[in-house]
C-alpha cells in the first residue's frame, strides 16, 4: 500500500536550501520515491497555509522510513536542518 511523507518547511537560508534541495532530489529517487508536490503554491482552506509544501509518494511506509533512515538523506538532513525548520508526517495510503 503507498504511503506519503507530508512536509512543511520554513526556509531561512534560501541559498543554502538549494544544496538541500539536490542532495534529497538524489537520495529520493534512489529510494523509489516520487514528488507528488514540491513546493508549489499552497492555499489555506482552514487554518495557516505552511510556507513551502512537499508531498512524497513511497510503494509503502517501509519504503519511506527506509529512505529518511538512508545515509545519503541523513546527510542532507544536515544541510536542511542548518537552513530551514521542518515537519515530516508519514501516511499511509488507502
Amino acid at each position: 500500500m503507498a504511503a506519503y511523507v507530508v512536509v512543511e518547511i520554513d526556509v531561512h537560508d534560501p541559498a543554502a536550501y538549494e544544496a538541500y534541495k539536490t542532495a534529497a532530489e538524489v537520495s529520493i529517487a534512489r529510494n523509489g520515491g516520487v514528488y507528488l508536490a514540491r513546493g508549489g503554491a499552497a492555499e489555506a482552506l482552514e487554518g495557516a497555509a505552511p510556507k513551502r509544501m512537499v508531498i512524497l509518494r513511497f510503494a509503502d511506509a517501509d519504503a519511506a522510513r527506509s529512505w529518511f533512515h538512508s545515509p545519503d538523506y541523513q546527510a542532507a538532513t544536515k544541510i536542511r536542518q542548518s537552513c530551514s525548520t521542518a515537519r515530516f508526517v508519514l501516511v499511509a495510503g488507502l
